[in-house]
């Protein structure tokens, strides 16, 4: 936040319910329009990176809500997310579909080893 009001904020959830997925989360940010390439996004997930590694997460998984929005997968990009898929017109927003990107990205040991 800054004297105009809050520039943004994110958050981390877990991916699915089931247990198998106990180790991988899914963030979300969202940047005020009129601050937007500021850095302020960076930031956010920087900060949740920081945050779920704390946790023991394995895996952060970025998804994306339209194919266009260039600023937040170059955000995720720029922080070691990898795109590992797009999902075709699954959501709709202002009369359109939207295509969905999915990234990745590992946490802490990732893969290495199964956590116990």
């Amino acid at each position: 936040a800054d004297a105009t009001g809050v520039l943004g904020y994110g958050y981390y959830a877990p991916f699915r319910d089931r247990s198998a997925y106990r180790f991988t989360v899914e963030d979300s940010i969202y940047v005020r329009e009129d601050v937007r390439g500021q850095g302020v996004g960076k930031a956010l997930v920087t900060h949740l990176i920081e945050l779920a590694t704390a946790q023991g997460m394995r895996q952060m998984i970025a998804v994306i809500g339209d194919a266009d929005n260039i600023g937040s997968i170059g955000v995720h990009a720029s922080l070691g997310f990898h795109h590992v898929g797009t999902m075709k017109a699954v959501g709709v927003k202002f009369d359109h579909w939207l295509d969905v990107v999915t990234m990745q990205r590992s946490l802490g040991k990732g893969d290495l080893n199964v956590p116990a």
